[in-house]
This record gives structure tokens, sequence and C-alpha cells, in this order.
């Protein structure tokens, strides 16, 4: 009877031990602490606890992480696979396909993996709240993501001090393998290896860039932080110059001859590449011929050539605040398919017949070839279309009158009118920006801009289905360029977020919620809360992303669109282009797999463009506002988060940020949901939009990061 008592107790005490393991598996338990817990810490207990553990370990269930120390082996926790997201601590959020959220690694857990490393990582702890704690366990592959950073030189070693603020160590270079390094200099390097117990990751040197604070050097570096490249190889180049411009009669007897209807280019003035352009001819009263033509890049650029795989890596051109990186190689985008005045040029066109009120009457689509008869800068156009007099009034005019009444149709359909200003500056000889000034959209812009989202629209309509022997409408597959509606979250959060300044927005479904946001947009404008209403309208949108599968772009109210006008500086207009010339031809639906594939890839590089376009824009504002350290400036709450407050001064629209923690005469929270910071002693809410008065303090080129002190601040709104 004492034997099965006794058997039964240990029954129970083995559960317990089971169980605390299993409840709290990140955690090291002694044999004190587990005897104690199970039934009695006694002479007795710790036997018969040890006896447990014994057999615990021998099946592999836990290990001994130190002297009578153990806890739950990794293999009987759940593993993944994912990639690292490295934050300034050292710390690493793992994202995890599969999984809704990231799975934390403390930095001593981290297992020596960085950023983009992707990884092999164990959960050990999952709170209440869903939030997961994990620990890394094999490094799957080194990420080859290049870091930038400025090399300094010692006796016998070469350390890296890297821009990136997900990189908080240096990295080791050797000093023998690579003597021409010079201190100072801006270098870019890959890290090869981490050798457990190293302070510092072994590098590899890509490249010098030259000298630290020179413009070319840091426009080179935001270029090789993204991983962009900044000149052509030379084979890309050479097939480029082998290309014949010569245009043949030939060639011209295969196309719809538009040379002798009047041309026109509108572009901005210091425009390199002339890409489309209008004609325009009288048919009969109130009837009118519109052609939009574009340069027919995919004629000289064939399917999986050197210059096509090219393009396609790069997916688009990077425009910088000082330069352009082209998609294509200067022969081609400021020569054979640019379209220059007083020559003639191959454009790929959409032709439409349009009656006074800018409806259409017909459409053609196919090659063509013309001669553009005058270049216009939009400032020149915009001075006829006010003035009303100038070359080619008349047309100009009429251009202008019908595009009006292209917009006044769309807005009217539910498009939604997120108008801007354009950040420029004004840079001296050396790259030194010397003036801050911002490019409006005026009405030559928007007539550009409405008989281009004309071509687009109808270009995507057309190839989207085939008509078959018995009329039925056939789906083909087409590049789209899709814009999802927005998320009912997102909407709920701008609608709150409205109402603080005293605005009701009702809507909530379909094309009500367009409706209402223009018309709360145009009630704001030139109100202190404009821009911050405008920023969190534009927060509550999907992205627009490239795809082939259609749910039609909701921003601008169309069922369908793509991109077929700009295909010197975007990979997606050149597949639509040949699309287009396929499906003219009666070609059968493009497979589908292999245009996912290119969607999903265009996708991100027009992510990573944009990134490095911001990247180079907060450069040049943070060189601008290094002459202006210690001057005070009005601005207002453009952003928060849980350890600062973004500030953008009035006059400039320049960002700054200012540490919580700084803020003088009261302890700020920020309050994620309601997106608001609290002051703990004043009980104050600020949010999007309270003015700020600040102080320039810090301006950090390397990090590009520009430093505020607030000297006061106001809501605008109660």
């Amino acid at each position: 009877m004492k034997k099965e008592k006794r058997n039964g107790r240990r029954h129970d005490r083995a559960s317990v031990i089971i169980n605390l393991f299993r409840e709290f598996p990140n955690t090291k338990f002694s044999l004190k602490h587990l005897a104690a817990a199970s039934g009695g810490a006694g002479r007795d207990g710790q036997r018969e606890t040890l006896a447990i553990l014994d057999r615990l370990y021998d099946e592999g269930v836990i290990e001994e992480c130190a002297r009578h120390k153990y806890r739950l082996t990794n293999r009987h926790l759940p593993h993944y696979e994912g990639i690292c997201d490295m934050i300034s601590s050292g710390s690493i959020y793992v994202k995890v396909e599969e999984l809704e959220n990231d799975i934390f690694v403390h930095q001593r857990n981290t297992f020596g993996a960085l950023e983009g490393d992707r990884v092999e990582v164990v959960v050990m702890h999952r709170s209440r709240d869903g939030k997961l704690e994990g620990e890394i366990t094999r490094i799957v592959e080194r990420s080859t993501k290049p870091y930038v950073g400025i090399a300094e030189v010692g006796a016998h070693q070469i350390f890296v001090r890297t821009d990136s603020r997900r990189l908080p160590y240096d990295i080791y270079l050797p000093k023998k393998r690579y003597p021409e390094v010079r201190d100072g200099e801006k270098v870019v390097v890959r890290i090869v290896e981490w050798t457990p117990g190293a302070k510092s990751p072994l590098g590899e040197l890509v490249e010098r860039l030259g000298m630290a604070g020179n413009n070319d050097t840091e426009m080179h570096a935001i270029l090789a932080e993204y991983d962009l490249p900044y000149r052509f190889e030379e084979e890309v180049e050479e097939a480029a110059h082998r290309i014949k411009g010569e245009i043949t009669q030939e060639e011209i007897a295969r196309r719809r001859d538009f040379r002798d209807v009047l041309t026109l280019t509108i572009d901005p003035a210091d425009a390199k590449d002339f890409d489309d352009a209008l004609s325009l001819r009288k048919l009969r009263d109130g009837v009118w011929e519109v052609g939009v033509h574009i340069a027919d890049v995919t004629h000289y650029v064939r399917p999986h050539s050197i210059i096509d795989r090219e393009a396609e890596a790069r997916g688009t051109s990077v425009y910088l605040v000082d330069r352009t990186i082209p998609m294509l190689p200067e022969r081609l985008c400021n020569e054979l398919c640019s379209l220059r005045p007083h020559e003639t040029s191959l454009c790929f066109s959409a032709v439409f017949t349009l009656n006074e009120e800018a409806e259409i009457l017909d459409e053609w689509f196919g090659r063509t070839v013309i001669h553009s008869n005058r270049r216009y800068a939009y400032q020149e156009a915009q001075e006829i279309i006010e003035t009303g007099r100038g070359d080619y009034a008349e047309e100009i005019l009429t251009l202008h009158r019908l595009a009006q009444k292209m917009r006044t149709a769309r807005f009217k359909s539910g498009a939604i009118a997120f108008e801007g200003e354009e950040m420029k500056f004004r840079l001296d000889e050396s790259g030194k920006p010397i003036e801050v000034y911002f490019k409006v959209q005026q009405e030559a812009n928007q007539l550009i801009e409405e008989f281009m989202l004309l071509a687009n629209r109808r270009v995507a309509e057309f190839c989207a289905h085939s008509i078959s022997e018995k009329g039925r409408k056939m789906p083909r597959t087409m590049v789209y360029r899709v814009h999802d509606v927005p998320s009912e979250e997102k909407l709920d959060r701008f609608r709150e977020f409205a109402l603080r300044f005293g605005h009701l927005f009702r809507a909530s479904k379909g094309r009500a919620i367009a409706k209402e946001m223009n018309k709360l947009l145009d009630k704001v404008k030139g109100k202190a809360e404009a821009s911050a209403l405008s920023t969190m309208a534009v927060r509550s949108m999907a992205k627009a992303v490239y795809a082939t599968d259609n749910v039609g772009h909701y921003g601008l109210a169309f069922p369908y669109y793509t991109h077929f006008t700009s295909p010197i500086r975007r990979y997606p207009d050149m597949l639509v282009h040949r699309l287009l010339a396929h499906y003219l031809e009666g070609g059968k639906s493009a497979d589908k797999a292999t245009l996912d594939a290119q969607c999903e890839h265009a996708s991100e590089r027009e992510v990573i463009a944009a990134d490095a376009e911001r990247a180079s824009i907060k450069y040049k504002m943070v060189e601008f506002m290094k002459e202006h350290l210690g001057e005070e400036f009005t601005g207002h709450i453009s952003g928060m988060s849980e350890w600062g407050v973004y500030i953008e001064l009035e006059d400039t629209h320049i960002e700054g940020m200012s540490y919580l923690r700084d803020i003088e005469g009261d302890f700020f929270r920020f309050d994620q949901e309601r997106y608001e910071l609290q002051g703990d002693r004043s009980g104050i809410r600020l949010t999007l939009g309270d003015e700020m008065r600040v102080r320039v303090v810090r301006a950090d080129l390397e990090k590009r990061q520009l430093d505020f002190e607030v000297l006061s601040y106001r809501k605008i709104r109660n």
C-alpha cells in the first residue's frame, strides 16, 4: 500500500514538473525549485525529482543548461523560418510568413543573426495578447544586403561605422587586405561572417564611394544603401549603342502615319526625355480626334535581351533630388525613344474621337509614326491657358477644355482629390541646397494628366477581354495598376480623428467614401488642420500595386486601369505595350504565373525607389537646416511614436523630431489607439496638426536626422 502511494505521488510530481516546463518554456529551473513546486524539497523530494529529471533528460525532453539547472529543449517547441528585422538595440523581430505577429528575440538570444538574415527561430513564450518571444537557433542564410558607412582606419585595422540604424555594430575590415581605404571615406561593405565571441562581424569591401560629405558620394551612398545601381554595366551600354536608330520606309508603312497631324509635348522645363505627346485635329464641328502617343520602347527593346533583363531588374527609374537614375540607357531614354520636337519618332498610340463633352465616340490602338511640332514646358502651356495667346493657342485651349470636362466627370464618379505641393530644392553648383520651393499642379499639368489617365484606363479595358464569335466577353490576362477599397478599421480611425477637429465623416461604404473625403478635404483647405487630415486620409487608403487580378482603382474611380504611358521609366508599361500588341494581333491570353511574378517584383522595386527618393530629400533637408542651427521656427505635429514627436515646419515643410523625454514642463506618453500624446501633469492631448514652436539643435547628415527642441506647444482644436 505504501509503495502504491509513493508511486502515485511520484506520478503526480512528474506531471507537475512537466507542466511547469511547458507553461514556462524559456525559464531555467533549479532542482530545489522543481522539488519544492512539485511536492516538497526535502531529501526524498529532491531524490525523486532528480530521478524524474534524469528520465526527462534521457528522453530529450529537457536539457541541463547549468549545474542542477534545467529547461525544456527547443525541439519540443514551435519552430519557424523567417527574416530578421533588427532594431537599434540589437534585438530582432523575426517576420514569419504564416504568423500574424512577428517573433521578438532579445539581443542575448539572436545567435549572431543580423538584419535581413533568414533564420530558424523557436517560440519560447506566448503572452495572453498574442505577443511572441523566441530564440534564434540557426542562421539559414546570411543576407547579402550592402551596408554603407564611414571607414575609421587605425594602425592595424579598419572599422566601418554604418549609417544604418538597424545595425548597432561596427563592421571589421582587415587592413592588410584593404590598405587603400582612407580614414573618413564612405564605403560599401557586406558582412561575410560573425564568429561566435567576436565583438564585430567581419566584412568585405564592395565599393569605395569617396570622402563623406561630398554630394556625389552621399547620393551614391543612398543608392548603395538601397542596393540600387548608379551606372549601367559596359555590356548593357554597348548593346544600347548597337541598336539602329534609322526609321525605314518599310517601318513607316507598317504604322499609322500622324506626321501631318499637329503634335505637341508638354513636360517639366528641366525634362530630358519626352515619352508622351498629344496630337489634335478637328474632324467636324464639335468632334475632335486626340492622339495619345507614347514612345515605342518595345520596338527597340526585345524581350529577354540584355537591355530588357536589366530594365526588368531595375523595375523603374529612380529620382533623387539632384539626379535621375534611369531604367534604360541614355541611348534609349534620351535619344531613340525621346519624342523630341521637329523629329520623326516611333510611337504606340491610343487615338480617341471625342465630342465637346469629352465623351468617347470611337477609339483605336496601334503603332504609329509622329513628327512633334512643338515642345512646351508646363509654365509655357499654363500661360497660354491663362492668356489665350501663344503658339497653337487654339489647339492648347481645346485640349484644356476637353481635359477639364474629363476631370469633372472623374470626380463626379468618385475619384479622390489627393493633391499636394511637391517639395523641391534649388541647388548650387556643388549640389548644396540654397532654397526650398514648391511645385503646385496647375491646369497645364492636369491637361496632360487627364489624357494619360484616359489612355491608361481604355488600354486596360481593351486588354481585359476578348470577344468570342458568339459575342461573349472572354477574360484575358493583363497587368493592372490596382488600388483596393480602404479597410473599415482604417476608416474608423480616420473618422474618429476627423471628429476631433469638429468634422463629421459619415460615409462607410463604396464611392460614398470618396465623395465624402473630397468634400472634407475641400472644406479644410487653408485651415491649420488641413495637412494633418490629408496625411491621415492618405494613411487610411490601400497601397496601389501591380497585379493581374483586377480589383479596379479606387482612388481614380476606374473599374479598369493600367500603366501604359511611361515605358521609358516603368517596366510594367513595357509589359503592357507587349500585351497590347499581342492582343491586337489576336494572340491568346498570356501566362498568368509569369506576369504575377513580374508584377510582384515591379511593385517591390517601386517601393525601394520611393524609399531612396525620400532618403535623398531627407538628406537635403538636413543639409539645408545645417545653416539654421539655433534658429526658431513654428511647425505642426506631422507624426508621433512612443519615443518622439515629428514636427513639420510651416514655411519649408521640412520635418524634424524631438524626443518625448526632452520636452520640458511635462512628461508625454504616446497613446497609439487614439494617435495622441498625453501630458501626465497637464493632461493636455496633442495630435497631428497641433502647433509647436521649436529650435533647431542638431543636423546629423550621416543619419539624415534633424533634431528640434520644443519651446512651446498649442492645440489648434479642443
